[in-house]
């Protein structure tokens, strides 16, 4: 029995506390659940994007005929659809049509996403049919043998009756890459069952319905995306697709599903209409979370691309002692382990490990990986999985998740994740580097420093730019003829941050400097 070592309470308390509600999922199939909404409501608007309007009937219509046409091109279940695009309403088309020929959709932000990037993608996701719109098909890199279909082009859209596809709640919804240690992103394969367990049970449903306006904020590559998406036509509501000003769509929304970094640059006050925020992808600051608690639910959230979307929620409110990532969703469960994996008693700080129907069917061609990651499920037992999330939490008294922190170098930038070594990876294949290393700033930035002193800065930040997406950039690269270590022989990573803040400084006196020189000679 693997809670023995526990005293009694605690084992009682592991399963109370670990073991989210077991709730029924409506709509196993994700897709099924939008096309529900457009047989009842079929001139009901499905999304909005600079002017233009698509309804769920005109959205159902063309995302058959997408569908249609994937098979003829020889789409199968379980076969991968690249979707390179950038937020508009052919990129819902394209979504929606991938899922009804029986396949996952792999987005890509084809305005962001650096070629070298989309090569990797295509690869490892075998993506022998790539959907991208007119003006970016040119940065798509096809191999032989492959297939680029453009979504704002009328040609897909020939009228069409729905194919018949045998599609399992196990087969792939999506597959949504990750930063990697070895400067290579990796391909997590999510499931119908992974995301309709999430988004059409509550809280993770949100409390969408028709007639609700959920803004489209985030980067379609970012898993959270699939959140605001799949969550607001799922449900019935209408998608409020940004242009380049975030804030004009959150003003008109009623429900904003952000990352604090995004929602921190949005006035609440400005936003009468919003009734429900949910935040993930990095930890919130207390101030952010009471400022829209006293005006909106508040969902504090947590859950890595792996277990699908967010596996934890908490409805805040200004008045809690703590800001927690609360309880497992429907379905799921979190276990706080220590490094033998055994269960810790109620307040001990261990890592998460996450179980149930949000664990995802794992990494492509990364056995390596998914043997380090993912593991048998001793706690649910039945040939389930668990997932190792290197997230640091505990439980409170009162059964809710303290999050404290990673355990390992993997961070979050403007809630994306990142790992610090697939930057460092990157600027060592640059010549002349001998060493690198990447940290977090900030919220919003990363420092990387390289030795020798010689190694031309400029070139190290391209070579990142060219091979990692825009958010794994470092602000400055700092040429050092050594890299600093602490007694133990490792690297001093606070003597580090310290040199980035001092040069910082420095720079700043010197245009302060510069400034005051020039104002003086200008009063002459």
């Amino acid at each position: 029995m693997p809670l023995r070592h526990l005293a009694p309470r605690d084992q009682h308390l592991f399963r109370q506390y670990g073991h989210g509600p077991t709730v029924p999922v409506p709509d196993p199939l994700v897709h099924r659940a939008v096309e529900r909404h457009a047989a009842a409501a079929p001139h009901s608007v499905a999304a909005e994007h600079q002017g233009g309007t698509i309804t769920y009937g005109e959205l159902d219509r063309y995302a058959t005929a997408l569908a249609a046409r994937l098979v003829r091109e020889g789409v199968r279940p379980g076969d991968h659809v690249g979707l390179f695009v950038r937020r508009s309403i052919p990129m819902l088309v394209g979504l929606l049509g991938i899922l009804k020929a029986g396949a996952a959709y792999v987005p890509q932000d084809i305005g962001l996403a650096p070629p070298a990037q989309l090569a990797h993608v295509v690869r490892t996701a075998r993506t022998r049919v790539v959907l991208t719109v007119a003006e970016h098909a040119h940065r798509v890199p096809l191999p032989p043998g492959h297939r680029l279909i453009t979504l704002d082009e009328p040609q897909p859209y020939e009228p069409a009756t729905p194919p018949v596809r045998r599609i399992s709640p196990d087969d792939g919804c999506y597959v949504l890459f990750t930063s990697g240690t070895t400067g290579r992103p990796n391909g997590v394969k999510v499931t119908h069952r992974n995301v309709a367990g999430i988004l059409l049970t509550e809280p993770g449903g949100l409390g969408i319905r028709p007639g609700d306006r959920v803004a489209q904020l985030l980067s379609i590559a970012f898993d959270m995306a699939a959140w605001e998406i799949l969550g607001c036509l799922t449900h019935g509501a209408t998608l409020v697709i940004r242009g380049k000003d975030i804030a004009a769509a959150a003003r008109t929304a009623d429900v904003l599903i952000a990352t604090p970094t995004v929602l921190s640059g949005i006035d609440p006050a400005a936003c009468p209409h919003v009734r429900t925020v949910a935040v993930a992808g990095e930890p919130c600051p207390r101030p952010l979370a009471d400022r829209w608690a006293r005006q909106a639910a508040f969902f504090n959230c947590c859950g890595p691309t792996e277990t699908t979307i967010v596996n934890t929620m908490r409805r805040h409110t200004p008045a809690a002692e703590l800001l927690t990532i609360g309880r497992p969703t429907p379905n799921n469960t979190v276990y706080v382990l220590d490094a033998d994996r055994r269960p810790l008693p109620i307040g001990e700080v261990g890592e998460m490990w996450a179980g149930g129907d949000c664990v995802s069917a794992g990494y492509l061609g990364n056995d390596r990986l998914n043997a380090e990651r993912y593991a048998p499920d001793p706690f649910l037992g039945g040939g389930r999985r668990m997932f190792r999330t290197r997230d640091l939490g505990r439980w409170t008294p009162d059964g809710e998740l303290e999050h404290l922190g990673r355990t390992d170098d993997q961070v979050k930038v403007r809630g994306f994740r990142v790992e610090l070594d697939s930057v460092s990876a990157v600027l060592e294949s640059v010549e002349g580097c001998s060493r690198a290393v990447t940290l977090k700033r900030d919220a919003r930035t990363l420092v990387s420093f390289v030795c020798p002193a010689d190694v031309d800065p400029g070139t190290a930040r391209r070579a990142v730019a060219d091979a990692l997406p825009y958010y794994c950039v470092p602000e400055s690269v700092m040429p050092l003829p050594f890299l600093p270590e602490t007694d133990r022989g490792k690297i001093d990573k606070q003597a580090l941050l310290r040199m980035a803040e001092e040069r910082t400084e420095r720079t700043e006196r010197t245009e302060r400097t510069e400034r005051t020189a020039l104002q003086a000679v200008a009063a002459r």
